[in-house]
């Protein structure tokens, strides 16, 4: 049985469509976020999910912060750390820490549009085709090892909402896609890259819905 734990900031809607996949071997150890209002929170703990509040602006500094996150974090010996809508910027000694088994979603096809509002720089830069992301986390931010991507058309009459909404369905597809790929040990990352990424639910790693 793999050991999971998730990092959210807010109602965490990956975060539900992993826990509602039910991955087999999976078990959720701990959702924590660093919002004690965080919707996701009591999400998780209708469900009889251990839930953690750690509110990031009761400690003096980030370090300080990720330093005692971690350390709850190793408490509960997880296999994977997941961030799920988890709006901070990690120290790089947390994520030396993780390296490795902690993956993360981005709202872009990266590496392009990492950062803040991808939906709307893709639509003011005219793209035909946005999407998101999912991979392993590593010290420069939105970077790190692909594990699968997902692609949409953008539209001509799309706003940063509607562009915003229709990347979510496709989140909710290939984030759950992947951590089962993860514990399932189908996951194999050399060189600062996956180099064996089996097809995610019969899908390609890349895919446009038809």
């Amino acid at each position: 049985m793999k050991k999971i734990v998730i990092l959210i900031s807010g109602r965490g809607s990956n975060m539900q469509a992993i826990v509602d996949a039910k991955i087999p071997g999976a078990e959720i150890a701990a959702v924590i976020s660093n919002r004690p209002d965080a919707a996701g929170l009591a999400w998780a703990a209708e469900r009889g999910i251990k839930t953690i509040a750690l509110d990031h602006k009761q400690f003096a500094s980030r370090d300080e912060f990720d330093a005692v996150l971690a350390k709850k974090i190793e408490g509960m010996q997880p296999d994977l750390i997941i961030l799920a809508g988890y709006m901070r910027i990690l120290t790089d000694v947390f994520v030396a820490r993780f390296e490795g088994r902690m993956l993360n979603i981005h709202p872009s096809l990266l590496p392009s549009y990492p950062g803040l509002h991808t939906h709307q720089r893709a639509i003011d830069d005219g793209l035909k085709i946005a999407g998101c992301t999912v991979h392993f986390v590593t010290a420069q931010l939105d970077h790190g090892p692909i594990v699968a991507q997902a692609a949409v058309p953008v539209l001509d009459d799309d706003t940063e909402a509607t562009l915003a909404a229709r990347v979510l369905k496709q989140e909710h597809q290939i984030y759950p896609a992947a951590v089962r790929a993860f514990v399932n040990g189908e996951l194999l990352l050399a060189d600062g890259k996956v180099k064996r990424v089996l097809p995610l639910d019969g899908a390609a790693c890349l895919r446009v819905p038809g």
